[in-house]
């Protein structure tokens, strides 16, 4: 609605009021708190449409926003460049951006610029030429310009293409495209850059479903029909189908209403490119997608579309739920456990509590999707805040794995070996009856840990004391938290002793060299973020195991989810204890989720499946669960554990991390805020404390960790505190709400 031109704000030189009319204000995507008030060229210009201002020395753009104006003289504002013309923001997205703002504890401004990205995407890209057949024939038709004309099309607004284009598609040259042009056989048409996307087909039927994702569904298309906001749960055991479920109720909420727009998020990268397919199989169109690794003029077009209404369907990332929507009706998270929608840089968030805030604050539902639900979920879905739906059973009559524990402190791997005795003869049977296996291993690169074998020197990152993992193929040394990387020395750099350095533990590299050397007639492959750096690369490997062409994949997460290979009916976890120590509170659910997940691929289709998890810990919960099967048990036995020390669910806690270059500056910015932290009831403030990696990218870090009763307002007790201390510019702090990572 028209921004209210009645206010009168500010006076002239002369004591006399100002009429606002022109008065605006104006937000920009920058660490800002607050936006600032300027005038416009012209009156009515309304909240969230996109301008550009003068800010500083520099002309950035920026976004009309709400509030009360300034007391500042109508003379002393500097006016607007320019109104872009894009689609405004919504005003429940406006409400978004300035929730989020006050949850994260974070500049509304730079909340901003994960919606606005940059200016790029606001103003229309250069239009293209593309052309389409025209009556007019040429004199001398060759062969090359046959085939123009024949892949050419005819209708001008959804048929032309570009000359590049229409040359790939007939095998010519760009020249032969022109010649036509030239000579009138084919007419020129504007075209815009970022094409539509195609519609949803709603008459298109989905997959047949089974009488327990019958019911599913059925819940969640009458909680779309209804309207209003609810949360809930897909409790499904992996391979129970889930995905049909809820592409279901995306279909109701399209069907529902001719402009709703829906976003899936999914919580890697890796899974896109296959699950874009099996959305487009659904819905005979390519929905719109939204990750790190696509193109800009790519990103251009999906957020561009999707601020204009015309993209209906996004599938993406954790950042997809800051695209620009004119109409969000429906939020689906899959995956909803994984620690991906943890953002841990810039603005730091957790999608899926963020996705249940905006469909909250939009009335409208939020569907949560995991064979492993987060205890967070799983609380609230007992204490009747979140409905939930199950799937306890495979489709296609596809029954669960067994799963096995190995004790390796019983029959333990050869020296200098990581493949337990047990392990090896499942593979072998494998093997023997071409059933594929998998060797699962959370750890990138050959070695974790590079020392000296004379001096016991660590080799480390530069200004960090993260450890430095070896790739062996690469002959290289690389930090997994800061992307450092050297080629490996061939003498230690502290007391120059040669060929001293030796690899410490395993990685997938060193399970590939050991599987190789086992088993050499077989077919072996790596799949990791390192060995498969792109999602085509990834994509390829998937694709080989789905086919049978992999006898063996040695894989970490990445392999862990989402994922169907028809004949993989052998899983073995090298290493099932490795996420078992650290400290972090949720260690033991993270454990339980991973290894769930990847004992999810065994088994999926006629043929039974195996998990072996090679352990020195048999007796731990975690494992025992596993084994068993009871997952109910071991949820209970965390959520007991959660609620004796107040953490989440049971209790809140925010993190406050300083870091600086300058130890002696970080110290005592750190005094400072601890004596000024102010009594709380039910609020227990614990630090500073040096962080456990202390050093990171040539800052040392120092950490709070602030404690506090599920009724407790935290941002405003936090708010309060921090406003009580003004931070040296020396030094950087960060609020981070809810935290995830304790490193």
């Amino acid at each position: 609605m028209p921004m209210n031109t009645a206010k009168k704000s500010g006076k002239t030189e002369a004591g006399q009021p100002v009429a606002a009319r022109n008065r605006v204000k104006i937000l920009f995507p920058l660490p800002l708190l607050k936006p600032y008030d300027y005038l416009a060229p012209v009156d009515g210009i309304v909240p969230g449409a996109f301008v550009i201002a003068p800010f500083g020395p520099r002309k950035v753009y920026g976004v009309i926003w709400p509030g009360e104006f300034d007391d500042a003289a109508s003379g002393k504002l500097k006016s607007i460049e320019k109104i872009c013309d894009a689609p405004p923001l919504t005003p429940d997205l406006i409400d978004f951006i300035e929730w989020t703002a006050g949850y994260t504890m974070f500049p509304l401004g730079s909340v901003l610029r994960m919606v606005m990205r940059s200016g790029d995407m606001v103003e229309k890209p250069t239009m293209q030429t593309g052309y389409v057949r025209a009556d007019a024939s040429p004199s001398r038709l060759t062969p090359q310009r046959e085939a123009v004309l024949k892949v050419a099309g005819i209708d001008p607004k959804t048929e032309a293409k570009t000359a590049a284009v229409l040359a790939e598609a007939a095998g010519v040259s760009d020249a032969v495209v022109r010649g036509l042009a030239k000579v009138g056989a084919l007419a020129p048409v504007e075209l815009d850059p970022d094409q539509p996307f195609g519609a949803p087909d709603l008459k298109r039927p989905g997959r047949k479903l089974s009488e327990e994702q019958i019911y599913a569904a059925d819940i969640l298309k009458q909680k779309v029909q209804t309207g209003g906001h609810t949360t809930t749960l897909i409790d499904g055991v992996t391979g129970s189908g889930k995905t049909e479920v809820y592409l279901e109720a995306v279909a109701a909420a399209l069907a529902r209403d001719p402009t709703a727009q829906i976003v899936i998020l999914i919580p890697e990268i890796a899974l896109t490119l296959p699950f874009l397919e099996r959305v487009e199989e659904r819905f005979g169109a390519a929905p719109a997608p939204w990750h790190s690794e696509l193109t800009s003029a790519q990103r251009r077009r999906t957020w561009r579309r999707v601020a204009q209404g015309q993209a209906r369907l996004v599938v993406g990332a954790r950042s997809a739920l800051f695209l620009p929507f004119q109409n969000l009706q429906l939020i689906i998270v899959d995956e909803e456990h994984d620690g991906a929608y943890k953002q841990e840089d810039g603005v730091i968030y957790h999608a899926r509590d963020l996705a249940v805030a905006r469909g909250s604050r939009g009335g409208f539902p939020v569907v949560l999707a995991s064979a492993t639900p987060s205890l967070e979920t799983v609380i609230n879905v007992d204490e009747g805040r979140y409905d939930a739906v199950g799937l306890p059973s495979r489709v296609a009559g596809a029954s669960m794995p067994e799963i096995f524990l190995v004790d390796m402190r019983a029959r333990p791997s050869e020296r200098g070996k990581w493949l337990s005795p047990v392990l090896i003869d499942a593979v072998n049977k494998n093997l023997s009856v071409s059933e594929q296996s998998m060797l699962f291993l959370n750890r990138r690169g050959y070695a974790p840990l590079t020392l000296c074998r004379r001096c016991g020197h660590k080799m480390t990152a530069p200004g960090s004391d993260t450890m430095l993992v070896e790739h062996r193929f690469e002959n290289r040394l690389v930090c997994h938290h800061t992307g450092f990387s050297m080629k490996k020395p061939s003498a230690c750099p502290s007391c120059k002793a040669v060929d001293s350095l030796a690899p410490c533990g395993p990685g997938v590299e060193r399970i590939e060299e050991e599987a190789r050397a086992r088993w050499p007639d077989a077919s072996i492959s790596v799949l990791s973020s390192d060995t498969a750096p792109t999602p085509r690369s990834m994509r390829d490997i998937l694709d080989a195991m789905h086919d049978g062409a992999i006898d063996i994949l040695i894989a970490t997460q990445v392999a862990a989810k989402g994922h169907h290979f028809p004949n993989l009916t052998l899983v073995g976890v090298v290493d099932a204890d490795l996420g078992l120590s650290g400290g972090d509170l949720r260690a033991g659910e993270r454990t339980y989720q991973l290894l769930s997940q990847v004992a999810g691929r065994a088994g999926r289709a006629t043929k039974p499946g195996r998990v072996l998890l090679q352990t020195y810990q048999p007796k731990a919960a975690v494992l025992a669960a596993l084994e068993s099967g009871d997952r109910n048990a071991f949820l209970a036995a965390e959520a007991e554990g959660r609620r004796a020390f107040s953490f989440p669910p049971y209790g809140r806690l925010a993190a406050i991390i300083l870091r600086a270059q300058d130890e002696a500056a970080l110290m005592k910015a750190a005094n400072d805020l601890r004596q000024a932290a102010p009594n709380g009831d039910g609020v227990e403030v614990l630090g500073p404390a040096r962080a456990p990696i202390y050093r990171l990218r040539g800052e040392a870090r120092m950490r709070f960790l602030i404690k506090a009763r599920r009724d407790v307002n935290l941002q405003s007790y936090l708010a309060d505190w921090l406003g009580r201390v003004k931070t040296p510019s020396a030094v950087r702090r960060v609020v981070d709400i809810n935290p995830y990572s304790f490193l």
